[in-house]
């Protein structure tokens, strides 16, 4: 019932925030965030559509960063635990290469989330930050992968193997790791050496959530199932955001945090 209510009241805000968006003399911001408040305490799912959207990105995120109290609601309750406990927190940056962004398989969405996935990494100490690059040889069309997706992508040495020049700047060349396919098994088996020397938690962010995010992260899951895992939707894309949905719906069955 309570989140139906505050369900409710999260509409009522927003709509009186776009009625401000063009009557001047009705206040938006104010209404905004108590839309977003109102959302957050209601859903999680709610509130990460919301402050993923243009309407929060272009209004209301300067005056969320602005006011530290606001901002400090807006931390998930993941991020709360995080700081209680003396877990690392590790970050993995899946596949940001050119042919996932604005090459073979580039999508929109894609390119929409450099920027927030660039200032992700660079709120990580470089030591903490680990990367995987999708890799493929010229022979990619006769493997199993290749004749399920018959598109040449990621193949090592061309320019859309390459991580986006802004991303690979921020990352050290000895943490990123290569894979042939969806799951990087080589990473994984470092972090698994690296939990069983101290306590760490994961937090994924990249491309594509529906096929190497989430296998990446039901990987390490198998692998360490007692480490805290999480995903930041605002820094994935999917194929296509439907794909996202639905592959942030499957990590959260399996107890990854959507964060």
């Amino acid at each position: 019932m309570k989140q139906v209510v505050f369900t409710i009241l999260g509409v009522v805000f927003l709509i009186l925030g776009l009625i401000g968006l063009v009557l001047p003399v009705i206040p938006q911001v104010p209404f905004l965030v108590l839309s977003a408040v109102f959302f957050s305490i209601a859903s999680k799912r709610f509130k990460n559509r919301l402050i993923s959207s243009r309407l929060y990105k272009e209004h209301l995120e300067k005056h969320v960063v602005k006011h530290k109290i606001i901002s400090n609601f807006f931390k998930s309750e993941g991020g709360e635990r995080n700081s209680m406990s003396d877990a690392k927190k590790l970050l993995i940056v899946i596949d940001m290469q050119n042919d996932f962004i604005d090459g073979a398989l580039g999508t929109k969405e894609a390119e929409a989330i450099v920027e927030a996935v660039r200032k992700k990494i660079s709120s990580y100490p470089a030591e903490n930050v680990y990367a995987t690059m999708d890799t493929h040889g010229e022979d990619y069309l006769d493997t199993q992968e290749g004749k399920n997706l018959p598109v040449k992508h990621c193949i090592k040495g061309t320019e859309g193997w390459n991580i986006r020049k802004e991303i690979a700047e921020l990352l050290d060349s000895d943490r990123i790791y290569e894979k042939p396919c969806f799951g990087g098994y080589e990473l994984a088996q470092v972090l698994k050496a690296r939990s069983e020397k101290e306590t760490i938690e994961l937090e994924l962010i990249g491309l594509c959530t529906d096929i190497c995010v989430v296998s990446n992260a039901l990987l390490f899951k198998a692998l360490m199932p007692e480490v805290r895992i999480s995903v930041d939707p605002l820094c994935c894309a999917g194929v296509t955001p439907k794909r996202h949905e639905a592959a942030l719906q499957t990590m959260e069955a399996c107890q990854i945090a959507i964060e």
